[in-house]
């Protein structure tokens, strides 16, 4: 068992940033990918961006990158997504999600994950 703990969400104007944090606690995540999805209110929850335990590969929503950076401390056990130049439409609640194995071709996919922070939500203001 793995558990997830997600923190650093909150309100913030349009142009501004944060950075969110996700505890993992349990089992080690070594050979983990570890992601973060999103789920605005009505939408469907959509993959942000994923990072591999091990050897610290990214990966990111074609429409996040350049904006959105993830990256891991291993010794804390901890995965962190910084949030640069927020929109309104980045609003949603943030998950942490561990997939228990290394990222591979279905891993932007919600149903791949098999453990799920309680989510953190993310509000940008206009």
């Amino acid at each position: 068992q793995v558990q997830l703990v997600e923190s650093g969400g909150g309100l913030v104007q349009a142009g501004g940033s944060l950075r969110l944090s996700c505890a993992a606690s349990g089992r080690t995540p070594r050979s983990f990918t570890m992601g973060w999805f999103r789920q605005a209110p009505g939408k469907e929850r959509e993959f942000v961006a994923a990072i591999n335990w091990s050897g610290g590969s990214t990966y990111y929503a074609d429409s996040l990158k350049g904006r959105f950076t993830i990256s891991r401390d291993i010794a804390k056990n901890t995965v962190y997504l910084q949030m640069n130049s927020l929109k309104p439409e980045d609003t949603a609640v943030y998950y942490c999600a561990a997939e228990d194995r290394p990222f591979g071709l279905y891993s932007d996919y919600v149903a791949a994950y098999d453990y799920w922070g309680q989510g953190t939500q993310v509000t940008v203001s206009s």
